[in-house]
């Protein structure tokens, strides 16, 4: 039975008003901030990537806040990029997408339905593009010429205790991924569920092509992790403190695959 170490691996951070994490807002505003976080799989001598993150320029053009580049913080806990040969894209907002070449060998791994729609008519909506790059969705254009990504249509096992599970929701065609380890089924939930309040309390994060779907979401979440409390949201700091850290004295790189510490 095939057991996966997971790491989450924060690159940047943004300062932001809990009025900007709820859909509708929030009537007790005050500080909320986010982290950036990419999630390295590890397990029967190969290593899964979700999620890219961005770069320095990125983070300079959208007002983030670069803790640490995503090639430092992989290669603090042994995972040499180089040497990637699967990524897995939740979706393709720019702070998911990012980082072309920094997995020069890996085949990515994407939904149907969500090249559809970062390649297609909603792209012409202002409102519905913006969290999207054109770079980064040309750059996977290329990758398909290149015979490196891998479609799916909608829940694929990616390998024996590694699923991907379409929600859509906060983007067409956005999926989470769900592994086997040591404590049981967990659930990368990525934009999911932004934070655990999202989830926990129904409220979705504002940026949203289909709210029912963002829902629903949740449920099946909840569905395939062991507990509510198997599953990791996608930007909340609290995981960095629920979590253990992955190697004494480094900060902002969290063992997922332990027991939570709250």
């Amino acid at each position: 039975m095939s057991h996966y170490e997971i790491y989450a691996v924060r690159y940047a951070h943004h300062e932001r008003r809990r009025s900007d994490n709820f859909l509708g807002g929030d009537p007790h505003d005050g500080p909320m901030p986010m982290d950036y976080f990419v999630w390295a799989i590890r397990g029967e001598g190969r290593t899964y990537i979700l999620d890219t993150g961005f770069d320095e320029a990125m983070a300079a053009k959208r007002g983030r806040r670069m803790l640490r580049p995503v090639a430092e913080g992989l290669k603090a806990i042994g995972v040499e990029p180089d040497s990637v040969q699967d990524v897995i894209l939740s979706h393709m907002h720019y702070d998911h997408a990012g980082n072309h070449t920094l997995f020069p060998r890996a085949r990515y791994h994407v939904q149907d339905t969500e090249m559809r729609y970062c390649t297609g008519r909603c792209m012409c909506h202002p409102h519905l593009r913006l969290p999207f790059e054109a770079e980064d969705v040309t750059a996977m254009v290329h990758r398909v010429f290149e015979g490196r990504v891998q479609f799916h249509d909608g829940a694929s096992e990616l390998a024996p205790g590694l699923s991907l599970h379409l929600v859509g929701g906060h983007s067409r065609g956005l999926q989470f991924a769900r592994v086997r380890t040591r404590r049981g089924w967990v659930v990368l939930a990525s934009d999911a569920s932004h934070y655990y309040e999202n989830m926990e309390q129904g409220r979705p994060f504002p940026i949203a092509y289909n709210v029912g779907d963002t829902l629903e979401g949740y449920e099946a979440m909840r569905r395939l992790a062991d507990t509510p409390a198997h599953i990791v949201p996608g930007h909340d700091p609290l995981v960095l403190q629920r979590y253990p850290a992955a190697v004494p004295g480094l900060d902002g790189v969290a063992r997922l695959d332990a027991e939570p510490m709250a």
